[in-house]
């Protein structure tokens, strides 16, 4: 089946809403001099989003597709938003080291660079909206399906192990004792970036709630396109990049026993 027009008009609305959010984001940016402040934005953007397409399509709390879709939406995403805030808040006004580094790459360009990375951002986050839109079109109100099942199933999962993932590296960080030490306690144990990981995770049950509504089989790109941003470009390539300049041999020698992404077992020291 075909995406509804419903579903595609309230899906490329999408666009110029969040790109122009990005901007007032950039502008805030420039003023507090700290590009940090893009990641709180990022788990924003889609509640806004979701809310956003609930309003175009004339969803309603009744159908229960649209309640279970709007609940795993604003569950993940306000709880992304203010775990990224309460990092933020910590290191400010220090700048993450990661666009400390970018702005370093772009020299006298560094605004301009910024300026793109953030609208690259928009362009992607409203990309990846679209099981949003093409769930909350489907207003057939038929029972639930297998998809759907295994979808909520894995949301809980997934959302559980982000959580965890992220308070054990909280805790760990928080510790004076493990000052320029590597955290490597409980899920970190078996990937070095489990937070990473449950996010895809999350992505892959967007995907499968979408799939039985029509259109919902073009929405494989979503967590295709998460797992090559999260692996190659600004997850783990980025933040493994960052911690190298500041913890050196030791996560050398972590990321030769630890998976980088899916979890598994340590191997064995060579």
């Amino acid at each position: 089946m075909n995406i509804s027009p419903l579903a595609l008009t309230s899906f490329l609305w999408g666009f110029p809403i969040v790109m122009s959010m990005m901007l007032g984001v950039f502008l805030l940016a420039k003023r507090i001099n700290n590009g940090g402040i893009v990641d709180v934005f990022w788990g924003l953007g889609f509640s806004l989003l979701a809310l956003l397409y609930f309003a175009l399509t004339g969803a309603s709390f009744s159908d229960w597709r649209a309640l279970v879709l709007m609940l795993m939406v604003l569950t993940w995403s306000l709880r992304l938003a203010f775990y990224l805030l309460l990092r933020f808040r910590r290191l400010f006004p220090e700048e993450d080291g990661r666009y400390k580094a970018y702005r370093e790459a772009w020299g006298s360009r560094a605004d301009l660079g910024l300026f793109l990375a953030f609208q690259l951002q928009a362009v992607l986050l409203s990309l990846l909206g679209l099981p949003f839109a093409v769930v909350l079109a489907n207003q057939s109100r038929s029972a639930p399906v297998f998809p759907e099942i295994v979808a909520i199933i894995m949301f809980a999962l997934a959302l559980a192990g982000e959580s965890l993932a992220d308070k054990q590296l909280e805790d760990f960080r928080r510790s004076p004792q493990n000052k320029g030490q590597v955290c490597q306690v409980g899920l970190w144990n078996y990937s070095r970036h489990p937070n990473y990981f449950f996010e895809w995770l999350i992505w892959m049950a967007f995907f499968l709630f979408a799939l039985p509504s029509a259109g919902g089989i073009y929405t494989f790109y979503c967590p295709v396109l998460m797992y090559f941003f999260l692996t190659r470009v600004t997850g783990v390539k980025a933040t493994e990049e960052q911690t190298l300049r500041t913890r050196g041999d030791a996560y050398r020698r972590y990321q030769e026993s630890t998976s980088a992404f899916f979890p598994w077992f340590k191997k064995a020291p060579r």
